[in-house]
């Protein structure tokens, strides 16, 4: 059936009148948090997570009494049931990183109350079994971030007794690190990073007491001077409109995960960051959209302001797990749904 071109207006208009009022939904309704059922064992903060195949990877951290953790627990994204796997033998800390490179995980750094560390483990899945790799070749330290690409991982920034952003590659084929080139922005502690299409995002974070603002890709197929790409900043930092909402963005001990395939703004892929502390505790959730470079705001989780969680996509399903709220850790698991409206009953 052919339409007029008066019909053919106004079915124009009625679309862009759609467009308009998906854009207007409020931050607040803007997504939906489920939660997901309790950390089996004790609640905890500063945990690490790997994801290997199908099942996430939760471990260590820091209870209320200041106990320190070697435990490892699985996370079955279909069933949302925790199951215990063998323990790290190696000393219980808070504050390391976790990272997986094809089909093994792997924590280093930390600190066990005493003393940083910069010993690295690898865990076998389906031999539930660990081996003790070369030490991370950086001062020992904690609250760095890390991240696998390809046959690689990389561990970088975190705090030693000064804030750092050096970075080293280590090579699982011959159980070896490689200095790696460092980005030129502010040095943290404390900051959040994600892979997205084999390249890795370093964002928020803070530096001598005090959150930044730069954010950072990284592609290790370039060439050393090109590896590195500042991308926007995350605060009201042009001349420009498109920042003058960035007011939360900016955090230290925060999480992140990546989700493909979203339909809300727009549609496409996305990282999430939320949770994590700026003068105070924060449940601002955000979305970045890697094919503009852009921010919008989200439903704050739901479960409350919380810093030290563990975050991890896993099925292309979106997590958040454990936190301290105040000075109480938490246990709770929750599901984001980045396409569903805000259900306070969830």
């Amino acid at each position: 059936m052919k339409l007029s071109r008066l019909a053919m207006v106004l079915f124009g208009l009625s679309l862009i009148s759609i467009g308009c009022q998906q854009s207007a939904i409020p931050y607040t309704q803007d997504g939906n948090w489920v939660y997901r059922g309790d950390f089996d064992a004790i609640p905890r903060s500063e945990a690490i997570c790997f994801v290997v195949g199908d099942s996430a990877y939760i471990g260590m951290g820091v209870d209320a009494n200041f106990i320190r953790y070697n435990d490892l627990w699985s996370f079955d994204p279909v069933t949302f049931n925790f199951s215990q796997v063998a323990s790290c033998p190696g000393v219980a800390r808070n504050s390391a990183v976790g990272f997986s490179i094809n089909t093994e995980g792997y924590i280093a750094t930390g600190y066990d109350g005493y003393n940083m560390l910069n010993d690295c483990w690898q865990f076998n899945p389906p031999s539930n079994t660990w081996t003790q790799k070369a030490n991370f070749p950086g001062t020992a330290r904690y609250d760095a971030v890390a991240f696998g690409i390809g046959n690689f991982g990389w561990v970088g920034t975190g705090y030693d007794g000064n804030y750092k952003k050096d970075f080293f590659r280590y090579d699982p084929s011959s159980d070896s690190w490689t200095p790696e080139i460092s980005y030129a922005g502010h040095t943290r502690t404390a900051a959040i990073a994600f892979v997205y299409n084999d390249s890795a995002y370093v964002v928020t974070g803070n530096s001598s007491g005090a959150v930044v603002d730069d954010f950072w890709r990284f592609d290790p197929y370039l060439t050393d001077s090109l590896k590195w790409r500042e991308l926007r900043h995350i605060d009201n930092f042009s001349p420009a409109t498109y920042d003058d909402g960035y007011t939360t963005i900016e955090r230290s001990n925060g999480v992140g995960f990546v989700m493909l395939g979203t339909k809300s703004d727009g549609g496409g892929d996305r990282a999430y960051i939320t949770t994590g502390i700026n003068g105070a505790l924060y449940s601002w959730t955000w979305a970045y959209n890697f094919a503009t470079d852009l921010w919008n705001e989200k439903t704050p989780m739901e479960r409350g302001a919380r810093q030290g969680s563990v975050g991890f996509a896993v099925m292309n399903q979106g997590f958040v797990s454990l936190g301290l709220s105040g000075n109480t850790p938490v246990s709770e698991t929750d599901q984001w749904y980045p396409d569903e409206p805000y259900n306070q009953q969830d």
